[in-house]
């Protein structure tokens, strides 16, 4: 799904008029094609910001996680 070949969930969000001025904003100076373009880019760096990453597909919760960073945080004391 990275490259947005199946997307099989509507997420369907109201905004108020500020909201989606900023939005379509963002979108023409980004030359997003669409406004969902936009909120998909938003909402990846805003998780990006917040230290989610988008998980590989077909990933095992095994290989993702904060217990190997736990780890790893433990190492350096």
């Amino acid at each position: 799904m990275v490259n947005g070949a199946s997307r099989g969930e509507r997420l369907q969000i109201m905004l108020s008029a500020e909201e989606l001025t900023i939005l379509d904003d963002f979108r023409f100076r980004k030359r997003m094609p669409s406004r969902a373009a936009a909120i998909r880019e938003l909402l990846k760096r805003g998780l990006a910001a917040e230290g989610f990453e988008a998980a590989a597909f077909r990933a095992k919760s095994e290989e993702f996680g904060v217990i190997g960073q736990a780890q790893d945080d433990q190492d350096s004391r």
